[in-house]
C-alpha cells in the first residue's frame, strides 16, 4: 500500500478522559458512545490495528462532543491542556506512527482558547487547532472565534473544521427533537458548508491567503453548489432588502466561488467514491487530503480506512495526484517528516 496520512481521525486520551469525567456531571450521550469504542480508547488496540493497513499513519484529534460542553469557562481550559499535552506525548513517543496532532480548545472560554492555541502549537508542535462548528451555537465568524484564525495565519498553522450539534435542535417547528438522527446524516454538511461561507465573507483569505482550513466529509454540500457559488452569486444582494444592512455580503478579494476553492476538504466521505470524486474535481488535487473518521465505522475501526483506500485506489487520476491525496499535501501543508525520517 502507498503511504497514507489520515489528517481527521479521532481518538480519546486516558488522562483527559478520566478529568473530564470528574468535571462534567452527566457527559453527552455521544462521548459515552465513543467511550465505549476500544480503538478510541486504548492506544495499543490502535496501534494494533494501524499495523494492519503498512504505511498507514495518523494526525489525531479529539472526538466530538467538543470540550466547551463538557464543563464550564473556568474548567476547560484545565481539560484542553491535558488532552494536548497526551497528544503530544503520543506524537513524542511514536513520531513514525503519529507525525503530528490537532489541538483541542475550550472555546467557552475564548481568552484562554487563544493561551492554548498558541502553547499547543509553538510548544507542543500541534499541526494546528480543531474547531466545533458552530461553536455553542454561535457563528464562527464571531470576533471571539474569528481571533483563532487569524492567529493560526499569522503562526503558520493550520485550522481543522468539524461540524456539530444533536438531537435538542428539532428540524421543524412543533417537533422537540431532531428525528431519524438526521441532524447527523444532514445537518452536519450543512453546518460545515455554512462555516465555510460565513468565513470567506470575513475576508480572512485575503489577509491569509495560504491559510489551510481543512473541512470535514470532503467540504460538506459545497462541492455540489459550484453553479449557486459562481453564476448563482453573480447577483448577490439583490434577493437583500437594503434596509436589512446585516445581511448583504461585504466585498471581497475574490469571487466567492473562488474563495471557496482556498479551502481543503479531506476524504471522509465513509468510503464514497462519487463524494471524493466530487471533492477533487472542486477543489483540485492539490486541496484533497486524506482521512478516513475512524473509528466511527460499524467495525469500530478498520472500515472506513479500509473503505476510503479502497475508494481511492479506484478513482481514475494519475499516480502523482493519488499520492498526493493519500500522503503528499499533508507532508507539505503541514510540514511533516517522511516515515523512518
Amino acid at each position: 500500500m502507498d503511504e497514507a496520512i489520515d489528517v481527521f481521525c479521532h481518538c480519546l486520551t486516558p488522562r483527559f478522559c478520566n478529568r473530564a469525567l470528574e468535571v462534567c456531571v452527566t457527559p453527552p450521550l455521544m462521548w459515552t458512545r465513543a467511550l465505549n469504542m476500544k480503538v478510541m480508547v486504548d492506544l495499543e488496540a490502535r496501534l494494533s490495528l494501524m499495523k494492519g493497513f503498512p504505511g498507514y499513519r495518523q494526525i489525531p484529534s479529539l472526538a466530538s462532543p467538543p470540550i466547551e460542553m463538557l464543563g464550564t469557562p473556568e474548567e476547560t481550559p484545565e481539560l484542553a491542556r491535558i488532552a494536548n499535552d497526551e497528544l503530544a506525548e503520543m506524537c513524542q513517543q511514536r513520531p513514525d506512527d503519529f507525525p503530528s496532532f490537532v489541538a483541542s480548545l475550550p472555546l467557552n472560554n475564548p481568552e484562554e482558547s487563544m493561551v492554548e492555541a498558541e502553547r499547543a502549537t509553538r510548544d507542543l508542535g500541534a499541526a494546528g487547532i480543531q474547531i466545533f462548528t458552530p461553536v455553542l451555537g454561535r457563528a464562527v465568524d464571531q470576533p471571539e472565534i474569528l481571533q483563532l484564525f487569524e492567529l493560526m495565519g499569522i503562526l503558520g498553522k493550520a485550522v481543522w473544521l468539524h461540524p456539530a450539534g444533536g438531537m435538542n435542535r428539532p428540524d421543524y417547528q412543533g417537533e422537540k427533537v431532531s428525528r431519524f438522527e438526521s441532524w447527523w446524516t444532514l445537518r452536519w454538511p450543512y453546518e460545515s458548508s455554512l462555516a465555510m461561507y460565513r468565513l470567506i465573507f470575513t475576508g480572512i483569505f485575503d489577509r491569509y491567503p495560504d491559510l489551510p482550513i481543512v473541512t470535514h466529509h470532503s467540504g460538506g454540500m459545497i462541492p455540489m453548489m459550484a453553479g449557486r457559488l459562481g453564476s448563482g452569486l453573480e447577483l448577490l444582494g439583490t434577493r437583500t432588502p437594503p434596509e436589512e444592512e446585516e445581511a448583504i455580503a461585504p466585498a471581497i478579494g475574490e469571487k466567492p466561488l473562488e474563495a471557496m476553492r482556498r479551502f481543503y476538504a479531506d476524504t471522509a466521505t465513509f468510503g464514497s467514491r462519487s463524494a471524493i470524486e466530487c471533492g477533487l474535481e472542486f477543489f483540485g488535487p492539490d486541496r484533497m487530503l486524506f482521512a478516513s473518521d475512524m473509528p466511527f465505522d460499524p467495525e469500530e475501526g478498520p472500515g472506513y480506512i479500509r473503505e476510503t483506500l479502497k475508494a481511492i485506489g479506484e478513482m481514475n487520476i494519475s499516480d502523482e495526484d493519488r499520492r498526493k491525496v493519500l500522503s503528499g499535501n499533508a507532508e507539505r501543508i503541514f510540514r511533516l517528516k517522511r516515515e523512518g525520517e
